[in-house]
């Protein structure tokens, strides 16, 4: 994908809504955008996997771990599934694990930080919800945009 966060800032001011500048890129794709996924979870990623396991179809997965950083939602083996699904990126108001190997897939990956310690498996959370933090709120009909300046959110597409 083809863009620049503060491109599309500038040609749609009216219509985006800039999330707090609080994320690292990690993934491999330096820019990432479509139409919003969410999960709302805490120090378990369960719903992560199954949500990653579907047809992703150039979406953007937007996990509120509730900006936890005692464990990690997003690791490399889920990574190379969102990849193997086409996801267009995903990004966690959390911890990653496996930053080395996120950064060498062609995934869009943004994250509060990294840490190496993995998360309990409940099953616990909520999915395709509207989901705050930063500043912005992400629901799904949204769209997501990111790149290393800064991640942006619509209602309609910008690109």
């Amino acid at each position: 994908m083809d863009f620049h966060t503060a491109d599309l800032c500038d040609a749609h001011e009216d219509r985006v809504r800039v999330l707090a500048p609080m994320l690292r890129s990690y993934g491999g794709a330096r820019a990432a955008g479509g139409p919003v996924r969410t999960l709302k979870i805490f120090e378990d990623n369960a719903l992560v996997r199954e949500m990653l396991a579907e047809p992703g179809q150039g979406a953007m997965l937007v996990i509120d771990g509730g900006g936890s950083l005692r464990r990690a939602l997003l690791g490399d083996n889920l990574a190379e599934l969102a990849v193997k699904n086409g996801w267009a990126g995903v990004i966690v108001y959390g911890c990653i694990r496996d930053s080395a190997a996120i950064g060498r897939l062609p995934l869009g990956v943004w994250a509060l930080a990294t840490h190496p310690q993995k998360t309990l498996k409940r099953g616990e959370g909520q999915r395709d919800i509207a989901v705050s933090f930063g500043g912005a709120t992400f629901a799904p009909g949204m769209f997501a945009y990111a790149d290393e300046d800064g991640v942006i959110v619509s209602d309609t597409p910008l690109v």
